[in-house]
């Protein structure tokens, strides 16, 4: 199971430590955070005590109006279940009674460097959580935004991947990571492609080097992330293998339980392979639109059938 520190929340979001400082190592599991409401009136059922707490405006102002020994019990009912952090989105003001439960009880309280929106600083919480501790696996190949889609190319080592990305870049498209790419599950139909850090924009290729696409062709030919789509496997021609089939069959490849459309391209001498991967995915995205370039041809064919046979 992937982890994260409360210190880790603390630096990426700029976060206030109020109290619980020397336990900022403690690890958080869970992908999402939690405010809580029933459990400060003892309804404890499902407290998922392993999130992160959000108090926000509306749950600091509830404490506020309770009288001092019932905000001791509701707060000190919560504090028992020892959650990773809380954290204060409302401000710092008159939270003197949060902070002795959290020292108490060993618990990070933080709060936010300004009162900030809760459910908006939630939604940024929650999407962070979500990339870090998704499961992760790393494949060999190349990973590209094209179009705005997503793909993943694979094949065996020297068979093209860096060389055909190379041309993509050219053609305004958008490098995400050569080589190694890590593949991030975000939910049971998202996989999310990335870097690993240490090549970062770099794309490397055979008889050249390593290259900076980023100093060479400027800021537009990289980007840090993409959602996967297509998975492309680039492979070596073959006489015969392939069909010129109107449509073709739709196969999968899966990963980590989700299934990514994927098809094969086959290479070749003088063969546009950036051309076909510009073409594949045009027509992806027209098929989401529910386009069929066969059915529309079909369609055709039948009408001059049915015209041919009226006159």
């Amino acid at each position: 199971m992937k982890e994260i520190t409360v210190e880790n929340l603390v630096r990426k979001f700029s976060l206030k430590v109020l109290a619980g400082e020397s336990q900022l190592q403690k690890k958080i599991t869970q992908p999402r955070v939690h405010r809580p409401g029933l459990e400060f009136v003892g309804h404890f059922d499902f407290f998922p005590t392993e999130r992160v707490q959000i108090l926000g405006k509306k749950e600091i102002t509830y404490l506020h109006k309770l009288s001092k020994e019932e905000r001791k019990i509701r707060i000190g009912n919560i504090v028992l279940y020892h959650p990773p952090c809380f954290i204060v989105t409302a401000g710092e003001e008159g939270l003197t009674y949060l902070m002795h439960h959290c020292t108490e009880q060993g618990i990070p309280l933080l709060v936010t460097s300004k009162p900030e929106i809760t459910s908006e600083f939630i939604t940024q919480l929650d999407t962070y959580l979500i990339k870090e501790l998704a499961p992760e696996m790393a494949v060999h190949g190349v990973c590209m935004n094209v179009s705005g889609i997503g793909i993943l190319l694979r094949g065996n080592s020297g068979v093209g991947k860096s060389e055909t990305a190379h041309t993509l870049i050219r053609r305004g498209h958008r490098l995400v990571s050569d080589d190694m790419v890590v593949l991030k599950k975000l939910s049971p139909q998202t996989i999310l492609g990335t870097h690993d850090g240490k090549t970062k924009e770099f794309l490397a290729l055979r008889s050249i080097g390593l290259l900076n696409v980023v100093r060479i062709y400027g800021r537009k030919a990289f980007q840090d992330e993409t959602r996967i789509t297509l998975d492309i496997h680039l492979t070596k021609w073959e006489k015969d293998a392939l069909y010129n089939d109107l449509e073709q069959e739709i196969h999968y490849t899966d990963y980590m339980g989700v299934k990514i459309p994927s098809i094969e391209i086959q290479l070749q001498p003088g063969r546009d392979v950036a051309g076909l991967i510009e073409a594949a995915a045009n027509n992806w995205y027209l098929k989401q639109q529910g386009y069929s370039a066969a059915e529309e041809f079909m369609s055709r064919i039948e009408a001059d059938i049915m015209k041919s046979g009226m006159e």
